[in-house]
This record gives structure tokens, C-alpha cells and sequence, in this order.
């Protein structure tokens, strides 16, 4: 059976592998404070109910969204960085019908037929950009016929390749949600740099070109429209060995 990804837009995807769905980052909403969605319709509403495990990489609210974890069909595993509970009071009532699990760097869950792998990430996973650093920020290996990495959010750090592993397929960020990207992210050059060490078979940008801050349109657009095509180019440069599809809203991708 052929791996499947299908980017819904922003951080959230679906991994079909093995013939279970694997559900990152669920953010299903048209708006999100200061942010609106542009680009791409809103996942449809079985994306959410059919998914056999969810991965959140860390406490953003963009990644970490209580009322899009709350459309999850009662019983889903939710698997959290270790202390998300304690920072995001909502957990605790979602807890009465998810299965949360709280996980660390090097952690290993099997759920059916595939193990998930957590691995660290290079970012400010907090809750708000003030407080205490509460839980660490966390991408995934999601293990069946194929390996598969989402990154979630990170930036490059030393001994990425090692602590991520061989991976057949990348999900990596290239962009953002604003004009600015700080410390801890990848653009798409940094991206382009990481897919180099990393070496997967293909590749699959993410966390661009969705939402973008209401007001802002017409601020330095070309950093919401540009980095899945500035990456596309900057990898056939860097790691000219890996195939990279940039996909649609929506749009799946079927690996042999």
C-alpha cells in the first residue's frame, strides 16, 4: 500500500501509512486572533474524525488548538510534548474523552502498525511568548512502510541528521504566518540547507502561504506567496537528489 501525505495547509497534514491516518498539528478554524486564513478550504470535517493518532509539536496556538482538538472523535491518542497538560489548562477537560500522551525527545510510541518517534526541535515552544519554558518543542518519525519526519516548527541545529534519522520523506516549514521569521524557524533557504543533511527520498513544504495577519495584505506579500516555489528552487541547488512536491490545500501526494 502506497504512503500517502496530504497537506491541508499550514502545519496540518495527513500521513496515511500502513492504513492508519496520522494527523499533525490539527488547526481547522478561518480565523485564529490576528489571523486569517487566505489560501485553501478548510480541511473537511472527516480529516479530523478519521485520524487513527494526532501529533502536536508544541504549545502554539497555531499548532496546539484546543477547539480543533475538540472536533477529534472521542478516544483519539493525542500525542503532546511532556508538560503541555500544566501549561494549557484546556487539555484537562479535553482529557475526558482524547487519549493525551506527553512525550519527550527520544520517546517511542507503537500505535497499531507504526511506531512514532519523538525528536527534539530547535524552537520557543511556549505557550505565549512570556513565562516559563514549560515543554519542550518536538517533531516526529512516523515509522510504518515508510519513514516519514514532520519537523513541526524548528530551526537548524547541530545534529539534526542524527537525531532525526534516515528519513524517506521530509515535512518541513518554510515559511510562516507574518512578514518575520525569528530565531528558532526555517525559511526556505535554511529548509533547502536542512533537507541537505537530511537527505530524505522526497520532501513536502509546509507552515506557508495560509494564514497571514488581517490588516497586513499588502505588507511584504511575497513573503506569503513565495517560500513553497523559493524552496522548490533552492533545494534543486542544495540537495539535488531529493524530489520535492509542493502541494496544493488540500492536495495528496502517493509514494511508491
Amino acid at each position: 500500500m502506497p504512503v500517502q501525505v496530504t497537506w491541508w495547509g499550514h502545519a496540518t497534514a495527513t500521513v496515511r501509512d500502513s492504513g492508519l491516518s496520522v494527523l499533525t498539528d490539527p488547526l481547522f478554524v478561518r480565523r485564529l486572533a490576528h489571523l486569517r486564513r487566505r489560501r485553501g478550504a478548510l480541511p473537511p470535517a472527516s480529516a479530523a474524525a478519521a485520524a487513527d493518532v494526532v501529533l502536536v509539536s508544541h504549545l502554539h496556538a497555531d499548532h496546539l488548538h484546543l477547539g480543533s482538538l475538540a472536533r477529534l472523535a472521542p478516544g483519539t491518542p493525542v500525542v503532546l510534548p511532556k508538560g503541555a497538560s500544566r501549561a494549557v489548562p484546556g487539555l484537562r477537560r479535553l482529557r475526558r474523552f482524547l487519549a493525551l500522551r506527553e512525550v519527550l525527545p527520544g520517546d517511542v510510541l507503537r500505535v497499531g502498525a507504526l511506531r512514532v518517534h519523538a525528536v527534539p526541535a530547535a524552537h520557543d515552544g511556549r505557550r505565549l511568548p512570556y513565562g516559563p519554558q514549560q515543554a519542550p518543542a518536538l517533531g516526529y518519525v512516523v515509522e510504518g512502510e515508510a519513514r516519514t519526519y514532520f519537523a513541526g516548527d524548528t530551526g537548524l541545529f547541530d545534529g539534526m541528521a542524527r537525531a532525526v534519522g534516515p528519513v524517506d520523506t521530509a515535512l518541513l516549514p518554510v515559511g510562516g504566518w507574518g512578514p518575520y521569521l525569528g530565531h528558532g524557524h526555517l525559511d526556505a533557504g535554511r529548509a533547502a540547507r536542512a533537507l541537505r543533511c537530511l537527505t530524505p527520498r522526497w520532501a513536502v513544504p509546509v507552515h506557508y502561504g495560509t494564514y497571514w495577519p488581517i490588516g497586513m495584505d499588502a505588507v511584504r506579500p511575497h513573503e506569503f506567496h513565495a517560500p513553497g516555489d523559493e524552496f522548490v528552487r533552492l533545494s534543486a541547488q542544495l540537495a539535488p537528489g531529493v524530489e520535492v512536491r509542493r502541494l496544493g490545500h488540500g492536495e495528496t501526494l502517493r509514494l511508491g
